[in-house]
């Protein structure tokens, strides 16, 4: 890698680790599809709700950057890639800058969410205040205190699921369905593949470090069997979408189940590997793959 200026650009571009905005952006896709399929999309609320889970999401990688740092996380023995300030790409003090930075353009544009939509909604719009406070709360006890207590695979059930999901499709149709609820577990399973083959790379450092993620907790075969079965329940709740009519059954084959073998194809290389930095390459298969199934199955249900 070439090298990095201190506070430089280049550096705030790899501290965001854009790579990660497709977990911000696939629910807010899948809720806009649901809502577009019932003939209840508006445009302004879901750029609006993209913008601040992409926010959402550069703030959080700043915090995890920070504290991991500060915590001693990120040592030189790290198998995942480069954190900015721990490689000194970046000082903890602009660090905390751009946690406020971050935080502020979400805030922004919850604002502007929250103007478009006030007194439309069920609650008027203050529920949506309750929700923005809510996600800049667990942004923070995310990294600072809960992922080290095992907690990381729920908060990605609730924050990249139930919220983003349930919230976007809430802010264009001003109600909530079972339909919503499905998709919004559906993509929290789908999204926490990507969280649990993370924490499988880095499970003999987390040890040391004291980070009791479910995979330091219960094994290796734990975790390889977490991560085959959250892509295969993921794909199963899709003919939820089949039985309601949403999903044509070839739809239902060339999506869900096209994403279930990919996901399986990737969980053999990863068993096989089983260690080290070869596990990065699964991580990036992963991604793929869930972005894979966030699009398809949102073209599916738009359709």
């Amino acid at each position: 890698m070439k090298e990095i200026k201190l506070n430089s650009p280049y550096a705030w571009f790899l501290a965001a680790r854009p790579k990660t905005l497709t977990g911000a952006i696939i629910p807010v896709l899948l809720g806009s599809a649901l809502a577009f399929s019932d003939g209840e999309f508006k445009t302004l609320p879901a750029l609006l709700c993209a913008l601040f889970a992409c926010g959402m999401q550069i703030a959080a990688n700043f915090i995890n950057d920070l504290f991991d740092f500060q915590k001693g996380t990120d040592r030189k023995d790290r198998l995942g890639p480069p954190r900015a300030c721990a490689e000194g790409w970046i000082t903890p003090g602009a660090m905390k800058l751009g946690i406020g930075c971050a935080l502020l353009l979400s805030c922004l544009a919850g604002l502007a969410l929250l103007f478009t939509v006030w007194g439309q909604l069920p609650h008027g719009g203050w529920e949506l205040v309750a929700l923005g406070v809510v996600c800049i709360l667990f942004a923070f006890l995310y990294t600072t205190l809960l992922s080290y207590l095992g907690w990381g695979d729920v908060l990605v059930l609730v924050f990249f699921g139930f919220v983003p999901v349930c919230g976007t499709y809430y802010v264009q149709a001003y109600t909530l369905n079972m339909n919503v609820l499905v998709l919004s577990l559906i993509s929290g399973l789908a999204i926490d593949t990507l969280l649990m083959v993370n924490n499988y790379r880095d499970r003999e450092q987390d040890a040391v470090s004291g980070k009791c993620t479910l995979v330091v907790r219960y094994g290796r075969k734990f975790g390889e069997n977490m991560y085959l079965g959250l892509g295969i329940a993921a794909t199963l709740l899709c003919l939820w979408f089949v039985n309601t009519g949403q999903l044509t059954l070839i739809e239902f084959i060339w999506a869900p189940c096209v994403y279930l073998c990919m996901h399986a194809l990737t969980w053999r290389k990863m068993v096989n590997i089983r260690s080290g930095k070869g596990l990065n390459r699964i991580l990036g298969e992963t991604s793929r793959n869930m972005l894979f199934l966030g699009i398809l199955l949102a073209v599916a249900l738009a359709a």
